[in-house]
């Protein structure tokens, strides 16, 4: 693994404890130029996640916090009347930032929800007819509450599809918790990390990225895979094309912080349940219970 790579590792896993999978995931997931979705109670870390992770890669950072009255004018922007020019400015919303943490996702009406698609795809805006371009690079991290609590609106596919990976922190273990409840303040802790990767380094190694080999065997195997998806009786429907090639490219950035030139079929097996788990509708909620059939009936060849 490169240098950079391990201390930011190194670093973040001093903040979130025991979540050291998890961790490595999110760094995966935004090497892989991909937005992220944690899912889970409210309590375990999901805002300090993305607040560790935007310092340690010195990402110009903002949280907004979805409400049931919040409007998409107040992520993307709304011109106001300029009085001394006579004509409207355009005042940019909190989702001209390098990392966007929507935090409680799925506590705001659909409306406000699809504001972030076009920003999440194509990395513009539109407002009133003119479009406008986000900085590079541009990264969303949502976090949402499980969908049986009260007050949450589910996500619709559409939007799930935007994310190239959803991963769950879940409680910590019992040596972790006593290390938290006997350690610092997070949010302390947090504004004395440094950057570990600038954004130079960043873009370096996601275009290291777009070099490692993808053998045809393992493009057999992606391709069993998603096939399985669409033909098999576990699921209600398969997977997109659009999460074939986010599955591919996690594997690449996978196999990439491995320390690897090509990609191998346990890379491939690591990321699925983060890329597929939330893609995939079936008769459960966990990403792994999600994915077993695939894993069980599909050989790699």
């Amino acid at each position: 693994m490169d240098h950079p790579l391990k201390a930011l590792l190194e670093s973040a896993n001093k903040i979130i404890l025991g979540k050291d999978l998890q961790i490595k995931l999110a760094v995966c997931c935004l090497l892989a130029k991909g937005h992220l979705l944690i899912e889970d109670v409210p309590g375990v870390g999901k805002t300090t996640l993305s607040h560790t992770l935007a310092k340690l890669l010195g990402l110009n950072y903002q949280r907004i916090q979805f409400t049931s009255d919040i409007l998409p004018a107040d992520i993307i922007g709304a011109s106001i009347f300029n009085a001394d020019k006579s004509q409207f400015t355009f005042h940019p919303g909190p989702i001209f930032n390098q990392m966007l943490l929507a935090d409680e996702i799925n506590r705001a009406t659909p409306k406000a929800q699809s504001a972030l698609l076009e920003a999440m795809e194509e990395q513009q805006v539109t407002a009133e007819g003119k479009t406008y371009p986000l900085p590079a690079p541009f990264f969303v991290i949502a976090t949402q509450n499980p969908s049986h609590q009260i007050g949450t609106f589910p996500l619709p596919e559409s939007q799930l599809d935007r994310f190239l990976m959803r991963i769950e922190l879940g409680y910590p273990t019992k040596q972790a918790e006593r290390e938290l409840l006997a350690g610092g303040n997070r949010s302390a802790l947090i504004e004395q990390l440094s950057t570990q990767i600038n954004n130079e380094q960043l873009t370096i190694m996601q275009q290291n990225i777009t070099g490692i080999y993808v053998s045809a065997a393992v493009l057999d195997y992606i391709q069993a895979l998603i096939s399985f998806t669409r033909e098999s009786t576990d699921y209600y429907c398969g997977l997109s094309p659009r999460a074939g090639l986010g599955l591919l490219t996690a594997a690449k950035a996978w196999a990439y912080m491995e320390g690897r030139e090509s990609v191998l079929p346990d890379d491939v097996q690591t990321v699925l349940p983060s890329v597929a788990g939330h893609r995939l509708r079936s008769g459960s909620t966990d990403s792994n219970s999600i994915v077993a059939p695939l894993l069980e009936h599909v050989a790699v060849s």
